[in-house]
């Protein structure tokens, strides 16, 4: 109901974004080459060579504008958070063929021109939103556009539903009013009647579509809606009754007659992410073996001269579906027996003097890149827990256990606001959870870069919605 020509809309929306950036690529070396060098060079002069180029670095642009969700309905029309998003991905695009030229010794690419071309390409995408924005905007204070809702319901789900419409102006919905058993002040719009009104107030307009947000009290009702709905020929859009227990990414399958509706669906379940995010931990697991491989050694060394014991600490903990695996640290603690029940603290007395060093800096951690290379865990994801605990929380916290949908993480999105170890168990569920329902590969890379820099990614959850 938000919009019949969404998919139409996106791909108008791509293709005018391919076409602005090779634009701005061609004005960019036309600038640097034939204005301010006064001539032009081998580069300007091939143009097959910089088109290709440019279609290249448009494709680069607009994967990344689409996995930051750019493109999105709820996004699109949200200025601010559009060029944001369009000045990351063209600082990160502007880098990475940068680099390619730079390891491919390509000649006639210029920095300068690059530079130019981020500043353009910058100011062109931005531009278009903004004037779609505008326009879009100038259309709705004309009437043009606009879509007429009548909401059926008074109680929480229809209050919900009007607060959100009041929010999200750029949708063009317009609630003329709403038909409910009884008034709700509460409800800032038109009072039209009770149920017995619905099929004068929807025969009354042509323009009317509907929304059914009726409580699981008044579900004898929904018969009748749905038919007067038909019979005057209104579309309508239904809110479930429990609206509240639904992912964002629920999705339906049909069996026969059935309508089964995923509730824990997650995105892994998709082979083309699994396989993406499985290949970026194989890739990643590999590379960051190799790059820390002398602080391994180095850390193997001196654990093994702080105290004596084994270099590696092997703990079972609970992973993907629910299965057991060892995972691998360095030992920072003197042999001990409590390993399987209690967690450690920042003061715990069991600890090595080297321990402790490598506790702070997190280097105890670096040897998990060989579990994620042998499947057990992943670069990022919800951090896994002993199995005492995971048996202690499934009883006290209801979506514990979700999180063993996916694999276990070397960090989290929990992790990087903070919650680690002894913290509250169940805001770090929460966002376990949101991890789960929100993933994209460019979010295990945020993830990971945060977690490496310590940079700050509160509210990031905002950025990448």
């Amino acid at each position: 109901m938000i919009s019949k020509n969404e998919r139409f809309k996106t791909i108008v929306s791509v293709t005018l974004d391919f076409i602005l950036v090779v634009l701005s690529y061609l004005l960019s070396n036309y600038i640097r080459f034939s204005i301010l060098n006064g001539n032009d060079s081998n580069i300007y002069s091939k143009g097959y060579y910089n088109i290709g180029i440019a279609s290249a670095y448009a494709v680069a642009i607009i994967f990344l504008l689409y996995i930051l969700k750019t493109y999105k309905y709820d996004n699109r029309y949200q200025i601010g958070k559009s060029v944001g998003r369009i000045i990351g991905a063209n600082m990160f695009s502007s880098a990475l063929f940068l680099a390619v030229f730079y390891i491919s010794y390509l000649e006639h690419v210029s920095r300068l021109a690059m530079l130019i071309n981020f500043f353009i390409c910058v100011l062109f995408l931005s531009t278009k939103r903004a004037v779609s924005v505008l326009v879009r905007k100038e259309r709705h204070n004309k009437g043009v556009g606009i879509t007429h809702v009548v909401l059926i319901g008074g109680s929480r789900l229809a209050m919900r539903y009007y607060e959100e419409i009041k929010k999200k102006t750029y949708l063009g919905i317009c609630i003329d009013g709403y038909v409910a058993k009884e008034r709700n002040p509460a409800i800032g719009c038109e009072y039209l009647g009770d149920f017995d009104c619905l099929e004068t107030v929807l025969m009354d307009s042509e323009k009317y579509e509907a929304v059914v947000a009726i409580e699981a009290s008044e579900i004898d009702k929904m018969s009748m809606i749905m038919s007067v709905c038909d019979k005057c020929g209104t579309r309508f859009s239904i809110i479930p009754v429990f609206n509240d227990y639904l992912p964002h990414n629920a999705t339906i399958d049909n069996v026969g007659k059935c309508k089964l509706i995923n509730v824990r669906e997650t995105p892994f379940d998709y082979l083309g992410n699994a396989i993406i995010k499985r290949t970026f931990d194989i890739v990643g697991s590999l590379i960051l073996i190799i790059l820390s491989s002398p602080v391994l050694i180095f850390c193997a060394i001196g654990v093994k001269l702080s105290s004596p014991g084994p270099v590696l600490f092997k703990q079972e903990r609970v992973g993907l579906n629910k299965k057991t695996f060892n995972m691998y640290k360095f030992r920072s603690m003197r042999v001990n027996v409590e390993s399987s029940t209690a967690w450690s603290t920042d003061n715990d007395p069991r600890k090595t003097k080297f321990g402790s060093f490598i506790r702070k800096y997190s280097l105890d951690e670096l040897p998990q890149f060989f579990n994620v290379l042998i499947g057990d865990m992943s670069l990022v994801g919800p951090r896994p827990e002993i199995p005492f605990h995971v048996s202690h929380f499934k009883d006290e916290i209801p979506l514990y256990l979700v999180r063993q949908q996916v694999r276990p993480g070397c960090t989290g999105w929990a992790q990087i606001h903070g919650l680690r170890g002894d913290t509250d168990i169940k805001e770090r569920i929460e966002h376990d959870i949101w991890y789960i329902e929100h993933w994209t590969l460019l979010l295990d890379i945020m993830i990971i870069f945060d977690t490496v820099f310590g940079g700050k990614m509160a509210n990031s959850e905002n950025i990448l919605k």
